[in-house]
């Protein structure tokens, strides 16, 4: 079988872009939600989130390109740079035809797809903007990913919701392994702060409503939790070859050794409480690395600080590593970061993974009083620690109940 190994990184995130800035925030407990900026919320009963706010698109592209593209397409741009930068690889001398870009996007375009929509209704379908339908459609941030690196092999934009930039790495492996591809660029973008995204998620009664304190909004595994917080941003990753990699005296960061897709049929946004789908997911993904139970040291969990999906999870890992859960970090990014939707895995899986490198597991913050239906799991509390990480899974379910997980070890010739 094929070996696939991560030689590039890059991100986007409400702490930070670039890796160094990401990780110093994460290992720090740095928090990304405040107030949002990017438009009023004054008719809204949520008006917190954690926005990309360092973020300048037009130091990623021309400015006439960023008026006519979606915000989720700048954010995608810039990671998809960073990480082929951090690769070290040379785009214009590899075989541009055995380069592939599996990319997600839970929402794409919403921003876009609001502005149009009250420019019509207001004034007509003339004011529909010529760049609307591109600027709005799922696949656009994978297709500009593409075009900018001139990766003419397969271009796949994956969407399973909260799970889309997952499933994106975990179809990756698979093309990698096949031998149709030797390095693809995976991951994920979003960009739903917005009216209509956090208006929409508002209804559903999805987020939190600590307007208040919005530092302490996003408490995953905590007993006062009260919903998600929407986040924003893209991460991605330089999958490759594991010879390709060594030709070229790559770094590399891990080697992703199985992924495991499940989905609930269940419910279109509730989780089974019985959390029976993550589990097989997690046990799949573990079996396909051919671990036992007991290698795995790290879960880099979904945790959205939601009632339901934290209990569930906790529930999960439980069930599945029985007296082994007791010596498992668990922990999640979303506390600091909030909830990326399709990029939520992407960007999580780029902590794990400098987590093995680092020595070091950033903390779940604001987790002041432990739900004791999450059990007495460690939560990694408030505070980062050191530990060596040599395996860990990265856990990610989107509505509808698709359930993905990536199972990732520490690189060994």
């Amino acid at each position: 079988m094929r070996r696939v190994v991560i030689t590039g990184i890059g991100i986007v995130s409400p702490v930070g872009c670039g890796k160094e800035v990401y990780w110093d925030a994460l290992a720090a407990g740095k928090n990304g939600v405040r107030d949002i900026t990017l438009f009023d919320t004054s008719a809204h009963d949520v008006k917190i989130a954690a926005e990309a706010t360092d973020f300048n698109p037009e130091e990623w592209m021309d400015k006439k390109e960023v008026r006519r593209s979606d915000r989720v397409i700048p954010f995608s741009v810039a990671a998809s740079d960073m990480a082929v930068k951090d690769s070290g690889l040379d785009m214009e001398s590899v075989d541009s035809t055995r380069v592939g870009v599996y990319f997600g996007s839970g929402a794409g375009g919403i921003g876009t797809t609001h502005d149009n929509y009250a420019a019509m209704w207001a004034k007509g379908p003339s004011r529909i903007s010529p760049f609307f339908i591109p600027m709005m459609l799922c696949n656009m941030p994978a297709a500009y990913v593409g075009i900018r690196h001139k990766a003419k092999g397969p271009n796949i934009a994956v969407v399973t919701a909260c799970a889309s930039s997952t499933n994106s790495i975990a179809e990756a492996l698979y093309s990698i392994r096949r031998n149709e591809t030797d390095i693809i660029l995976a991951g994920g973008g979003e960009a739903a702060i917005t009216p209509m995204g956090i208006g929409g998620f508002a209804t559903l009664k999805a987020l939190s409503t600590r307007n208040d304190d919005p530092a302490h909004a996003s408490r995953p595994f905590d007993v006062d939790r009260d919903g998600f917080v929407m986040g924003e941003g893209a991460g991605v990753l330089v999958l490759e070859e594991l010879e390709h990699a060594r030709a070229r005296g790559a770094h590399i960061y891990g080697e992703l050794a199985g992924c495991a897709s499940t989905c609930d049929a269940y419910h279109i946004t509730a989780p089974d409480p019985d959390g029976d789908g993550p589990l097989r997911a997690m046990k799949l993904a573990i079996e396909q690395a051919g671990w036992k139970i007991e290698d795995v040291d790290l879960v880099n969990a979904h945790g959205t600080s939601t009632p339901l999906n934290d209990k569930m999870e906790a529930l999960a890992i439980k069930n599945l590593f029985g007296e082994h859960a007791k010596k498992l970090l668990v922990h999640s990014t979303k506390s600091m970061i909030g909830h990326l939707l399709g990029a939520a895995g992407a960007a999580e899986t780029i902590a794990a993974l400098l987590a093995v490198e680092r020595g070091i597991v950033h903390p779940t913050i604001n987790l002041e009083h432990p739900d004791p239906e999450c059990f007495d799991l460690n939560y990694v509390p408030n505070k980062a620690v050191s530990a060596k990480v040599d395996r860990f899974l990265v856990n990610n379910f989107g509505f509808g109940g698709h359930n993905c997980v990536l199972a990732i070890e520490r690189f060994k010739d």
